[in-house]
């Protein structure tokens, strides 16, 4: 239940099978206040804890690339959210890990909205993209750019890599407003810009160990209401506290 979370139910069949467990009976209910369709990972949240909630009752516990391969199989792409505080490069397509970059990452605020026009994605629907040779040559330099930043915990580092990304994205799945969000950044001296490659979100990326930090947060935030981004939200990422609503 409900009965739209046909993801969900697949998972649970993948997991009873990966379990060697039949089916006789049951009742999941999936109860999230994630929205759906706009990058916030709702199908891999309620697919992850589905997998997690049928090995739970039959006692047992599955590594987090188990359940990241049977999510995959589940919903055709999925986040590394089983992998939690771990940050890795994750193949979404195939739930494999390719590389571990040994921690969390980075202490860092993220000041996360919609683009005004709020239009939905739907991620199965959606083509992979075709990265050209220069844009794949470029995601080989972040990469070692996002595990430096991880390495020595430089949320800057972290925000030059994910503004990169994000304009790539751009040019294959556009933003409203992307240019507006860049400036807002500029603006206010943050780490940078990321956004949700497969829905319509948008982040701006503050250090968390700032001076000043909880006052940069406010303005940032107000700044992307004034400009027109709807549902802003702060977001602290390994940095104490919860989310807060503008």
């Amino acid at each position: 239940m409900p009965p739209e979370k046909t993801k969900a139910a697949k998972a649970a069949s993948l997991t009873l099978r990966h379990l060697n467990k039949d089916s006789r009976g049951g009742l999941l209910t999936v109860e999230s206040t994630i929205p759906v369709g706009h990058g916030y990972g709702s199908s891999t949240a309620d697919v992850v804890a589905t997998i997690r909630a049928v090995a739970d009752a039959f006692e047992m516990g599955l590594r987090p690339s188990v359940i990241s391969r049977l999510a995959v199989e589940a919903e055709q792409a999925s986040d590394a959210i089983a992998f939690e505080d771990q940050a890795v490069l994750f193949a979404q397509r195939e739930g494999l890990v390719i590389e571990h970059f040994g921690d969390a990452l980075p202490p860092i605020r993220v000041i996360g909205f919609k683009a005004n026009d709020g239009q939905l994605v739907d991620t199965l629907a959606l083509p992979p993209a075709r990265y050209s040779s220069e844009e794949i040559q470029t995601f080989s330099m972040l990469r070692g750019l996002a595990a430096r930043s991880i390495r020595f915990q430089d949320p800057r580092l972290l925000g030059q890599a994910a503004t990169l990304s994000a304009k790539i994205s751009q040019r294959h799945l556009a933003k409203a407003q992307f240019a507006t969000a860049l400036g807002i950044a500029e603006q206010f001296d943050a780490c940078g810009v990321q956004v949700a490659h497969s829905g319509s979100l948008i982040g701006i990326i503050l250090d968390a160990s700032a001076v000043g930090i909880a006052d940069a947060s406010r303005r940032t935030a107000h700044a992307a209401t004034a400009a027109g981004f709807k549902d802003v939200v702060v977001q602290p990422i390994y940095s104490g506290g919860g989310a807060v609503e503008i």
